[in-house]
């Protein structure tokens, strides 16, 4: 990166079925939380990207109007599950190209608004409408990645406990309740072999965070956490044969990324990945590089994944656990890298943290991979 960028503050809500509150007062509550964290004044700002894939138009502005902050320049990103990590990497070039110092970034989604069920598809788009929504989706791959590797649906039971086993410590967690393999194997059949808890839940909620250039961070005092990779990459349109248990989008990103940050996957020490389903969670690990093709249920039952481990993955709770408002995921993943980084995770701390990798990857698209991919790097 030619120009540093700095993360001065964030914040976030509680993930959890919120019908009864408008989504501008959730975003608010985000947006606030930020500011008082990086202890910026309102008029401070001088751009704003909202990340949000299901809510509505012109959310950026919806949020900021009660708050008075009118005006400025607010970029609106829509990107499926990626559209909060999109969001951040508008900022962090914005910034990086000297149009602002001081940016906030938003990102958020209430999807109870849409009444349950699987998201909705697209009419031209042939998987959902002949079935193949996203939980039959990653059945599919499950099936294959089990029938290909050796592992069990105990396995993919291992991941969801996991999951809740970090989780039950995070405040803003959708679920904060330990589980156990017969629990997760006894829920509901969701699409074989994808039991209820290895689906991530539908909800609401919000994320911000205030990005700086150095120039700022250094003269505000908070030139501690800083955004060393920002890449974004779409899926590759393929006919024919398709490869379900290697994920080519996120391995292509990631190596941008780590070009980029000029680190590799050793380098990591925590990451939060996209787990909406359990099988994906073994299939990042191994698309990320943080172990071979086929190893991820190896790298998941020597325990390296867990908080203590080495490399520990989704200490948040992940979005099996924490939750999944589509637009504010990428930025709940901003959040718990930094307070990782800062020392300030409490029970889940990851100790000794100094790299953290965020992703995010979404939007099914018949005959891609999956339609975008972004991953954030950030080190103290």
């Amino acid at each position: 990166m030619s120009a540093q960028v700095y993360v001065s503050g964030v914040g976030m809500t509680k993930f959890a079925r919120m019908p009864d509150r408008h989504f501008e007062e959730i975003g608010r509550e985000a947006v606030r939380k930020a500011l008082d964290d990086a202890g910026v004044e309102r008029a401070r700002i001088e751009e704003v990207f909202c990340g949000s894939a299901l809510t509505g138009r012109s959310m950026g502005q919806r949020v900021l109007r009660d708050f008075g902050m009118t005006g400025v320049p607010v970029t609106n990103v829509e990107n499926a599950c990626s559209s909060g990590s999109t969001a951040v990497r508008e900022a962090a070039t914005a910034i990086r190209a000297g149009r602002c110092d001081v940016a906030l970034v938003l990102g958020i989604d209430q999807l109870t608004r849409l009444g349950g069920g699987t998201l909705p598809g697209v009419e031209t788009d042939m998987d959902p409408n002949i079935g193949m929504v996203n939980p039959a989706l990653y059945a599919m791959r499950a099936r294959r990645y089990l029938h290909e590797t050796g592992g069990t649906r105990e396995d993919l039971a291992e991941v969801a406990v996991k999951a809740h086993a970090a989780g039950k410590h995070n405040p803003y967690a959708q679920y904060r309740n330990e589980i156990t393999v017969a629990d997760v194997m006894g829920s509901r059949m969701i699409a074989d072999p994808l039991n209820l808890f290895m689906c991530c839940p539908t909800g609401d909620g919000a994320a911000a965070a205030v990005l700086m250039s150095e120039k700022a961070a250094r003269a505000h005092g908070t030139a501690t956490i800083r955004i060393v990779a920002s890449a974004l990459q779409s899926g590759l349109y393929k006919t024919g044969f398709r490869d379900m248990v290697h994920s080519e989008l996120t391995e292509r990103t990631a190596a941008k990324a780590y070009e980029e940050a000029g680190i590799g996957p050793k380098d990591i020490n925590m990451a939060e990945l996209h787990d909406a389903f359990a099988i994906a969670e073994l299939m990042y690990y191994e698309a990320l590089g943080f172990c071979g093709d086929g190893e991820g249920v190896a790298l998941l039952r020597s325990g390296r994944t867990r908080i203590g481990g080495d490399i520990c993955v989704n200490p948040s709770g992940g979005l099996l656990c924490r939750g999944h408002p589509i637009g504010a995921t990428g930025l709940a993943q901003i959040c718990e890298a930094v307070w990782h980084l800062r020392g300030q995770a409490g029970p889940r701390q990851v100790e000794g943290a100094r790299v953290a990798l965020t992703h995010c990857t979404g939007g099914g698209i018949s005959g891609l991979d999956h339609g975008s991919c972004a991953i954030n790097i950030l080190v103290s």
